[in-house]
């Protein structure tokens, strides 16, 4: 057992405490990482509030860069001292239909990093290499950080509305998936309206290119008003009342897409999508081969996270922060080591 500087939620609903664990020699396809950073996320936020938990205590955290000090028995293709990138998604069945085309995030016995799994916000992690990326030496490790879960699901989600250059998205939530979604659409060579209640965040999106800020509220009204509607929206954001404008802004045959993880219930129009044959898509994480577009992507500058750094031991802090929506962009965790 190797002593560890971590992250621990020990009961559902309970306390986020900073404490020394022990964690294990990794074991048959597994690695030790000594972390380098680690991203805060609004998952982490419904994890640690959940009513139950598959595993309990456990170290949250599932955006971690860091450098593999020791493999277990059977890793192939990873050595000692490469930069890697883990993600949410940490093992998967490899056998289902879902595996089989590509499709692994929904296999249905995966296992994840900070659910089911001890997670990243620790000064070093065990973790599978299933789903590890190469990371660049040349991004700062809290840049890098964020894209494997923000960046990546806002690279994958602007790709799954299948539009073509000069269409036009509407990107409700500028937080810490929208400002990468800006930046991932105009590199796409789409015409970006950005939507949120905080001109702070409205701020940033002007700045990565965006053609057009609203403010959320009446924002499907305005849109409809002023260009008849768009091509598509894509909703980063767990607000019921975006989900409800963003429809409202589509064009007929328009997109929606959502990817804000919520336990609330919005409701979507059945008459009006059936007659305007709007297409609803849910959302979640991304391909291999996308995960790995975002780091070459973040490499030459397209997709840089804002991010706002902090010691681990203010984890509990910054969580509380990111629940009361007071961060712009990104908040990451950087190790002392």
């Amino acid at each position: 057992m190797l002593p560890t500087v971590a992250v621990l939620l020990r009961a559902p609903c309970g306390p986020v405490s900073v404490e020394t664990i022990s964690i294990p020699e990794p074991g048959a396809g597994e690695v030790l990482i000594r972390v380098e950073a680690c991203g805060l996320c609004h998952a982490d936020l419904l994890v640690a509030g959940m009513q139950k938990l598959p595993l309990a205590p456990l170290v949250l955290g599932h955006e971690g860069i860091g450098r593999i000090e020791a493999l277990g028995p059977g890793v192939d293709g990873w050595r000692a001292g490469d930069r890697v990138g883990v993600t949410f998604l940490a093992a998967t069945c490899g056998q289902c239909e879902y595996c089989r085309n590509g499709l692994e995030r929904f296999c249905p016995w995966q296992s994840n990093m900070g659910f089911n799994r001890h997670g990243l916000l620790a000064e070093r992690a065990v973790a599978p290499v299933n789903f590890m990326a190469r990371v660049p030496e040349n991004l700062p490790a809290a840049e890098a950080a964020p894209l494997c879960c923000a960046g990546w699901s806002a690279w994958s989600a602007v790709c799954e509305t299948g539009l073509q250059p000069g269409q036009r998205v509407a990107l409700f939530g500028m937080g810490g998936l929208g400002h990468l979604a800006v930046q991932y659409a105009r590199e796409r060579g789409l015409r970006v309206v950005a939507v949120d209640v905080s001109e702070a965040k409205l701020h940033l999106a002007r700045k990565l290119g965006a053609e057009l800020t609203l403010n959320a509220e009446d924002a499907g009204r305005a849109l409809l008003k002023r260009y008849g509607g768009v091509d598509a929206a894509v909703v980063l954001t767990d607000s019921p009342d975006a989900i409800r404008e963003s429809f409202r802004a589509l064009k007929r045959g328009g997109t929606l897409v959502l990817v804000g993880l919520s336990t609330a219930r919005p409701e979507l129009p059945l008459f009006e999508t059936i007659l305007k044959g709007i297409t609803v898509r849910g959302h979640y994480l991304g391909t291999r081969e996308q995960l790995e577009e975002v780091f070459v992507l973040a490499a030459r500058g397209v997709g840089r996270p804002q991010v706002e750094a902090f010691p681990l031991k203010d984890a509990p802090r910054m969580m509380e922060r990111l629940k009361r929506g007071e961060l712009v962009g990104r908040a990451v965790a950087v190790m002392e080591s």
